[in-house]
């Protein structure tokens, strides 16, 4: 693995863009490697009673991977965990674990994993919860999973993480450049929002100012900043 500088660990295709994608398009324009990490192969998000899972994963792979190239995102992965069922599981830590040792991320993006219920999908919560958990202190304890050292996964320390969708958010991120891309990115997403994209694109437009509220800056992404001193 070539290292990232920014590695975006989130639940479903599509995720990274609504949540975070005019940062990316920002990280990426200074000159980061952003990396994707997708957990689960959203083979659940649609209304379409005639599309199978099967046609629907690779519906939004697709979609997915043109959403990130348009932001300037290096790489894809996808673990492919089944969507509406991820779980901050040992299994999902220890390939989360992998994968930060492996690209070695000064930054690393995510979801929040204390979401209110009502208003989240419970698989961003697993998410967040398995991806701090890997962050610290699996992946930087080099006796946590003795064979991932062994198959050359040496230790990393993360040194701060971004929990996108946080309520007591204290990071904003000027997007003003960047917001455009983020549209053009979210439309890349054509399984998710064509019928309704008018509708998310005002409710997009006044979060990002609303996000911005009291800053020098008209728009912004929110986020919990979490420096790892350790």
């Amino acid at each position: 693995m070539d290292k990232a500088d920014v590695l975006v660990i989130m639940a479903h295709p599509d995720d990274p863009e609504f949540s975070s994608g005019a940062t990316i398009a920002r990280l990426t324009r200074e000159g980061k490697r952003v990396v994707y990490v997708i957990c689960t192969a959203g083979d659940k998000g649609t209304s379409d009673r005639d599309m199978t899972p099967a046609k629907l994963v690779e519906i939004r792979m697709v979609e997915q991977r043109a959403a990130a190239a348009v932001l300037g995102v290096a790489e894809v992965v996808f673990l492919g965990y089944p969507d509406q069922g991820l779980e901050a599981t040992p299994d999902l830590r220890k390939e989360l674990v992998r994968l930060v040792r492996g690209y070695r991320p000064d930054l690393v993006i995510t979801h929040s994993p204390y979401q209110r219920y009502i208003w989240w999908h419970r698989d961003h919560r697993q998410c967040g919860e398995a991806v701090m958990d890997a962050v610290f202190p699996y992946s930087r304890d080099h006796l946590a999973y003795p064979d991932l050292l062994a198959n050359g996964y040496e230790p990393h320390k993360v040194g701060e993480v971004w929990l996108a969708g946080a309520e007591d958010s204290n990071y904003k991120s000027d997007i003003t450049s960047t917001f455009t891309l983020k549209l053009e990115a979210i439309k890349c997403h054509k399984s998710q929002v064509e019928a309704d994209f008018m509708d998310r694109l005002d409710r997009i437009k006044a979060r990002a100012s609303a996000a911005a509220d009291g800053e020098e800056f008209i728009m912004a992404e929110a986020f919990r900043r979490i420096e790892i001193p350790w």
